[in-house]
């Protein structure tokens, strides 16, 4: 039962993480011909993708009973894009690049700093509301 929850908890990890794979694989992801609006577009989804991936290895390292699952997840996260820019010097068309692991590893941040803020949010008012 164990093994199937832990099973559970990690496989949406996996599967994002195989669509940033998969995006990453792509030689070319222009989302606009306009220079600045592409750009824009791009490094908010570098964000968005990796703060959905720390919530989500938020939630599995949290099943698993690991101490820090925050500073885990944060960290876990980063060392992904590190491997995902490794990955892309592979495909034409894109090359690695420190500033996009710093893009990532920010937007894990902020992605596991909205979970808190909502976890507290929650928490207040569970509290807060009277009882019926």
């Amino acid at each position: 039962m164990l093994r199937r929850r832990l099973l559970l908890e990690w496989l949406p990890v996996v599967l994002w993480a195989g669509l940033i794979f998969w995006f990453s694989a792509q030689p070319d992801l222009r989302v606009s011909s306009q220079n600045d609006i592409d750009f824009v577009v791009r490094k908010a989804g570098h964000m968005g993708v990796f703060g959905v991936l720390a919530i989500l290895l938020w939630r599995a390292i949290s099943a698993a009973s690991i101490r820090r699952p925050m500073l885990w997840s944060w960290v876990l996260a980063a060392l992904y894009a590190v491997s995902d820019e490794f990955h892309q010097s592979f495909t034409g068309g894109r090359h690695p690049s420190p500033i996009d692991v710093g893009i990532d590893s920010v937007g894990a941040f902020f992605g596991l700093a909205a979970l808190t803020a909502w976890q507290i949010w929650r928490t207040r008012r569970r509290y807060s509301s009277p009882s019926t």
